[in-house]
């Protein structure tokens, strides 16, 4: 058997090499506004009573306690020129009076969470699970509205880099 931190280089490093859209989820309720870059979340189902979707938020990110209060969040796919936002919301950039929402235009959807306009494409959720699993919660939503751009291509994230899908 693989000695355990030889085993977590090389999951991270082989991670690095699936490319994934890159999302701003969002939240704002009586616990307040806040939102967080994440490059894990995908759909569960587009069947059932609503579409549920997950995202994996960071359990030492400032973002999740808020989202799990509100007991709502809008899950915003970045489109390619987006990267700047990303890093804002991720913490890799100063956000503008150090507040991550001045960086963009930001409307509530009927949950209450922000979809950020200009997004690809905006999920706004009610909260129903989540659950700690290691460093993260997956928190599962049920899609109550979604709002796509006319046109665009998503932000991608993969070889710890910024990527561009091309189409073949």
């Amino acid at each position: 058997m693989t000695d355990p931190q030889t085993l977590r280089d090389g999951f991270i490093e082989g991670m690095s090499r699936a490319a994934a859209s890159v999302s701003v989820v969002t939240t704002d309720g009586p616990a307040g506004r806040a939102g967080v870059t994440v490059s894990a979340m995908t759909s569960i189902s587009a069947d059932g009573d609503r579409p549920t979707m997950l995202a994996c938020v960071n359990a030492s990110s400032s973002s999740l306690p808020l989202i799990l209060e509100n007991k709502c969040f809008c899950i915003n796919v970045l489109r390619i020129d987006q990267n700047d936002i990303s890093d804002i919301f991720s913490g890799r950039l100063p956000a503008p009076d150090g507040d991550k929402f001045n960086c963009v235009e930001a409307e509530p959807m009927p949950s209450g969470a922000p979809r950020l306009v200009g997004a690809l494409v905006s999920f706004d959720c009610v909260l129903i699970s989540a659950e700690k699993h290691g460093t993260h919660h997956i928190c599962i939503g049920a899609v109550d509205k979604v709002v796509t751009a006319p046109d665009g291509s998503p932000l991608l994230y993969g070889m710890r880099r910024y990527l561009r899908a091309e189409r073949h």
